[in-house]
């Protein structure tokens, strides 16, 4: 899987960085998919994953890479939708900010889970919802930090579109994605989560073995 990973990845960065809109626009979508890179990479080994949250890592970070090279106002096929809806705006931005909440809900889960942090699932899914629409509020301090300091328009950045209340909507979204990946995705999860702790037993075994027959 990790290959497979690694190849989606790359090919869609590499894509993405080809003749992109704007690439001071771009440079600030893609860097949470690459810092987010650089963190799976540094604790693999040590800090190993359910395939279901590095999945949904990377669909996370190809929504990036598709909103920097288009920006999220003018992403193609929203475009289409929008006129087939007849959307008042291209709305690739609210299917990001979902993901928003969505992804790290999940990605929060299980670090809670797997370092034991809050065992009382209601208290744990009531902390997961509220950390990731703070998240998604501090995203949005960001983006207007960064349009102050860029000292010109950065409205592709901001992907508001004339819309007057795009922040709220954005964590509504954000808010919405992290219910609803509670609600759907826990059974499966917590099925991968006990063959990754059954795996990561059986691969302890083996070492301790090796090492006592040495």
């Amino acid at each position: 899987m990790r290959n497979i990973w690694l190849t989606i990845y790359l090919t869609v960065f590499v894509w993405s960085a080809i003749g992109p809109k704007e690439y001071f626009t771009w440079i600030l979508e893609v860097i949470p998919a690459i810092i987010g890179f650089i963190l799976l990479a540094a604790t693999y080994n040590s800090f190993r994953l359910t395939r279901l949250v590095y999945t949904l890592i990377l669909l996370h970070c190809i929504i990036l890479f598709v909103g920097g090279h288009y920006t999220y106002a003018e992403v193609p096929l929203f475009d289409y939708l929008k006129e087939i809806f007849n959307w008042q705006r291209n709305n690739y931005d609210k299917v990001g900010h979902f993901v928003q909440g969505f992804v790290p809900a999940m990605i929060a889960r299980e670090i809670i889970i797997q370092k034991k942090i809050i065992t009382f699932p209601k208290w744990r899914n009531f902390f997961i919802v509220c950390f990731c629409l703070a998240f998604s509020a501090f995203y949005e301090l960001v983006e207007w930090v960064v349009s102050i300091l860029a000292g010109y328009s950065t409205e592709a950045f901001l992907g508001t579109q004339g819309y007057v209340w795009d922040t709220q909507s954005d964590m509504a979204f954000a808010l919405l994605g992290a219910i609803t990946a509670l609600l759907f995705l826990s059974n499966l999860h917590d099925r991968q989560l006990r063959g990754l702790k059954t795996h990561s037993s059986g691969a302890n075994s083996r070492k301790t073995g090796t090492a006592g027959r040495d």
